[in-house]
């Protein structure tokens, strides 16, 4: 049996930072949701999957519905609940639309990249939602400017200020001469490399299509005069529609009034995000046939037989923790109970912080409740711990409201590599667990003791086979191969001067 690395004493003099929206630890991808429907409204029905999708992405958001004549588009900076209100939904008219809420993982997070993306083609228009990081951008945007774009008006090409990889393959897709939207697609999408989970529609048809790998998730929902296609079954939940089946790795879907019709473009070979499980995912969201809050309350329960405590409390850090919390009380016997109260209306918008109002230790987003942990032995039930400073702070604040002792559970393995697959962690620098071990780290965020699910632990959790899942941030073997650091990252497309260069990858 694994034993919990040991503590040491004393702390390092310095003051609490606050535990704020600013201190992020990984970014969530994005959402995408798509509905055809004819006589449904088809817009409020977006508006409320986004809703449900909101923790994948909240920089912005953005809806496209189609009437059959022409595509509508309407986005902007914010929440879901933010951009749109109930005039602007009213104006939405169609029975097919497409939505997005995003967080940056290529381009700049300004309204010119929110999306859904659109773009004008020689017989109608198409928007495009996208969730996922491709890894051959420049390639891609290469065909764009070479060949395939030069036929393309000068006012037919996307606006510069786009920086995005979505907005590429969303002028790809437009240039199709000769071809349907779909068929220009099938022969679009296999020389897309990376994690994609696009969803798109022209006036009439909505369209899907997962890469290869199915790094993330996409759902496909029946309602009773439509269908829906998602990020997440949550997102079909709030809809009204019943859950059918994932769409397949390689796999494009296509919906009009002929019905529903499903092409394979590629051969699929699974390598489903991992971290899904651990982290982006809502818990009450189905994945590989696996309800995402059991596979979590499994996880606590094998942390809890290779690294058990003698302690008074189980309190998880909510909300991603609490479902291993849940898994960890049950298997050892310790009580559960709710240690940190989350304030939910801190979003990634929240004003800065001045240095004095952080050198006060205030907490943004979670604060003790010290009568139920003063003078008790906790352990507290995380995530995951990319760069340190969140868990330092945590730990700082129950030790000052009275806690005897914290030890410390984290229900994925050390994040040892950044994500090029749609998820925007810290650089590969920033990671405390890259070059630190277990009890170096335990030592860094002043634990009584640190424990790490292993990784074999993890994905037997899953019930999905190994060779199956990415585990890259964990171990460092990415599914797809990556090319130069300089040809990777969010600011790819950006103009040179307001790049930032990425480190050596130093793949083992």
């Amino acid at each position: 049996m694994p034993t919990p690395t040991s503590k040491r004493k004393g702390g390092d003099g310095r003051l609490t930072t606050a535990i704020d929206p600013h201190d992020q630890g990984p970014q969530d991808a994005c959402g995408v949701f798509g509905v055809w429907a004819p006589g449904e409204d088809v817009a409020k029905l977006t508006y409320f999957g986004l809703y449900a999708l909101q923790h994948r992405g909240q920089e912005s958001a953005g809806i496209a519905v189609s009437n059959g004549r022409q595509i509508l588009v309407y986005k902007d900076m914010g929440l879901v609940s933010q951009v749109f209100d109930e005039s602007t939904l009213e104006s939405l008219k169609g029975h097919v639309a497409v939505g997005h809420s995003r967080y940056s993982t290529t381009g700049a997070s300004t309204w010119h990249n929110a999306q859904p993306t659109f773009h004008p083609t020689a017989t109608g228009s198409i928007a495009l939602a996208h969730n996922g990081n491709l890894i051959n951008t420049p390639e891609l945007a290469q065909m764009v400017t070479d060949g395939e774009g030069e036929t393309l008006d000068l006012q037919m090409r996307m606006p510069p200020a786009s920086t995005n990889d979505t907005s590429v393959v969303t002028q790809l897709l437009a240039h199709h001469p000769g071809q349907t939207v779909e068929e220009r697609a099938a022969d679009l999408l296999p020389q897309i490399e990376g994690a994609y989970s696009f969803v798109w529609m022209d006036e009439h048809t909505l369209y899907a299509a997962r890469d290869p790998q199915g790094i993330r998730p996409l759902v496909l929902g029946r309602l009773e005069r439509g269908w829906v296609i998602a990020s997440e079954t949550a997102a079909l939940d709030i809809v009204g529609a019943s859950f059918i089946r994932e769409i397949e790795p390689g796999e494009m879907v296509a919906v009009d009034e002929d019905g529903l019709r499903t092409q394979q473009f590629a051969e699929p070979a699974p390598k489903h995000c991992l971290f899904e499980f651990v982290y982006l995912a809502r818990p009450d969201t189905l994945i590989t046939g696996q309800r995402v809050h059991s596979v979590r309350v499994e996880i606590g329960r094998r942390l809890a037989k290779a690294f058990p405590a003698d302690a008074d409390l189980v309190i998880p850090v909510p909300e991603s923790g609490t479902p291993s919390a849940i898994g960890y009380a049950e298997q050892s016997g310790i009580p559960y109970g709710t240690g940190l109260v989350k304030n939910s209306y801190v979003g990634r918008t929240f004003i800065q912080p001045s240095q004095t109002i952080r050198q006060l230790g205030i907490r943004l987003k979670l604060n003790p409740l010290r009568d139920v942990i003063e003078g008790k032995r906790l352990v507290v039930v995380d995530d995951s711990i990319v760069r340190g400073n969140t868990q330092r702070a945590l730990v700082r604040m129950l030790r000052e409201a009275g806690a005897r002792e914290v030890h410390v559970r984290i229900s994925s393995p050390p994040v040892k590599w950044p994500c090029f697959y749609g998820i925007d962690f810290a650089t590969r620098a920033e990671l405390i667990a890259n070059g630190l071990t277990s009890d170096e780290i335990c030592r860094s965020i002043d634990a009584d003791s640190l424990g790490y699910i292993d990784l074999e632990d993890l994905v037997e959790a899953t019930s999905v086979p190994m060779d199956d899942l990415c585990r890259a941030c964990f171990d460092g073997q990415y599914p797809i191969p990556l090319p130069e650091p300089e040809r990777l990252g969010k600011g790819i497309l950006e103009p040179a001067a307001d790049r930032v260069a990425l480190p050596v990858l130093n793949n083992p």
